[in-house]
């Protein structure tokens, strides 16, 4: 049977034609997936890898919850004009202790895996609760939420922290103990700003490899 007979019957036929799209697709992923099984630095802590406290851990939910990710991405790729505009790439052991990750693909507003330290408290806080406030031509809605609910109420932070310590994130004791009144005071804002001043903080370029 010659290569367009065979592909004239594969088109015709359904399942075939669905098998082989499973099966090309099955291929594809399994190359892309095996050689990450093995990448220590996508499971071994180093030098630039950062442990959430109780705060920034909450702060981090709080990113998820508002859909942060949606517009945002913390994945700075090697690229020339990515490293000139949001600085140096993101490193896989960076992100040893994100579950998951908030990586993202969507840029509506700019990459913030660099955004730690950038800017004061002072300036997320503006800007949190009016946006335009600090750029005029931003497009990003207001929270004005965030500065009214308690972060205490943002979930069980101590059951996050045991749960966590469960998949290899080394909590101790006195970590987990003290989470709930790390929280005590503090609102939703408070939270997601030290989560936002920690993003991209732990990298040097000593310990990069």
């Amino acid at each position: 049977m010659s290569g367009l007979s065979l592909h004239k019957k594969i088109e015709e036929h359904t399942g075939l034609l669905i098998f082989g799209i499973l099966f090309v697709t099955a291929l594809g992923g399994l190359v892309q997936l095996l050689p990450i099984l093995n990448q220590d630095s996508l499971s071994t802590a180093t030098a630039n890898s950062h442990l959430y406290t109780a705060v920034e851990l909450t702060g981090r939910d709080i990113y998820m919850r508002e859909g942060c990710s949606v517009c945002h991405s913390q994945q700075i790729r090697p690229l020339i004009a990515e490293v000139e505009r949001y600085g140096p790439y993101s490193r896989a052991d960076e992100f040893v202790y994100d579950r998951p990750f908030m990586w993202g693909s969507k840029r509506t507003g700019p990459d913030l895996h660099r955004i730690g330290g950038k800017y004061s408290d002072d300036w997320h806080r503006i800007h949190l609760l009016d946006p335009r406030a600090v750029i005029p031509a931003s497009i990003m809605p207001a929270y004005p939420w965030l500065e009214k609910r308690d972060a205490s109420q943002t979930g069980n932070v101590t059951a996050k922290l045991r749960a966590l310590r469960t998949l290899g994130h080394p909590y101790t004791d006195e970590d987990i103990e003290a989470a709930e009144a790390d929280l005590d005071g503090l609102k939703e804002i408070d939270a997601l700003i030290a989560y936002l001043q920690i993003l991209g903080t732990s990298y040097s370029e000593e310990t990069a490899l």
